[in-house]
């Protein structure tokens, strides 16, 4: 059966902003912005471009994709959404589990990123082995990002999340935070990886390459010395990723409204050309 897109109007957008704050209280009370925003990425992230399958669905939730090795722990947070779609059924969940990594980055300071209403929910996962592996090196990022149709920029902005939380061994085989304060949004991620290695830090090999590649490093050194460019490309970055595959509603508005303006014009032209030939007509029957 194919997934249909939700009527995005003013009542829909009003339980938008209702389930913003319901994901406020909760990330806040919970202090589960990462793990959050793990499941917002989770479910964008399997889009391939070229087959147009996979992208930011809901179908995480299907327990198949969910048992992926990738996504260990994140029935916590998918567990966290329910009283929230529960309040606001109209949302997908598509849209509420982008909804959230959106306000997880806000709640921690981060920047505040653009969010549009409209996703489909489906239920068909992608195959396994989609999602970055951290113990690869930089083809490897590059064919997961490339397949979703992004760029080098776009790998080490978006890698910048890892300022939020830490590693856990029975998820990913890793352990530890990545920066001091795993609960704030800023631009330590990137100030820790020109440190080298810090005692009690965390450095996957995916972080690593972003060093050690000379198209990766020039943005690891920027966005160190300017926080202000790290959160304006992030915010960019995030929402590309939260709408892979997705074209937001006020596209098919804007379409529509040119579909009507030209049905509107062809019939004015017809009425108006009707009018001129009955005129020529008489005309033409009193000579």
């Amino acid at each position: 059966m194919a997934a249909v897109a939700p009527v995005v109007d003013a009542e829909y957008l009003k339980e938008i902003e209702k389930a913003r704050r319901d994901l406020r209280a909760i990330i806040s009370r919970e202090h589960c912005a990462p793990i959050m925003l793990r499941l917002a990425w989770h479910d964008a992230g399997t889009y391939d471009a070229k087959a147009k399958t996979g992208g930011p669905n809901g179908s995480i939730r299907n327990e198949k994709e969910l048992n992926h090795d990738a996504n260990k722990g994140l029935k916590i947070a998918i567990d966290l959404c329910e009283p929230v779609k529960a309040r606001h059924p109209k949302i997908t969940y598509a849209d509420l589990y982008q909804l959230a990594g959106v306000v997880a980055v806000e709640v921690t300071g981060g920047p505040t990123i653009d969010f549009v209403p409209g996703r489909k929910d489906s239920m068909d996962s992608p195959e396994e082995g989609r999602l970055p592996d951290a113990n690869k090196g930089p083809s490897h990022l590059r064919e997961v990002f490339f397949r979703m149709g992004l760029s080098d920029k776009d790998i080490v902005v978006l890698s910048g999340a890892h300022t939020l939380g830490r590693a856990h061994p029975e998820r990913s085989g890793f352990e530890g935070p990545w920066t001091k304060n795993p609960l704030k949004f800023d631009n330590s991620y990137f100030v820790e990886l020109l440190k080298g290695e810090s005692e009690g830090l965390l450095k996957l090999p995916t972080d690593k390459v972003l060093v050690e590649d000379p198209k990766f490093r020039p943005y690891v050194e920027l966005y160190k010395q300017d926080e202000e460019a790290f959160f304006a490309d992030y915010a960019a970055s995030h929402k590309k990723l939260s709408e892979l595959g997705f074209t937001p509603p006020s596209s098919g508005v804007k379409a529509k409204a040119f579909a009507i303006l030209a049905q509107t014009a062809v019939g004015v032209a017809v009425a108006t050309a009707v009018v001129l030939l009955s005129f020529f007509y008489e005309v033409h029957k009193k000579v």
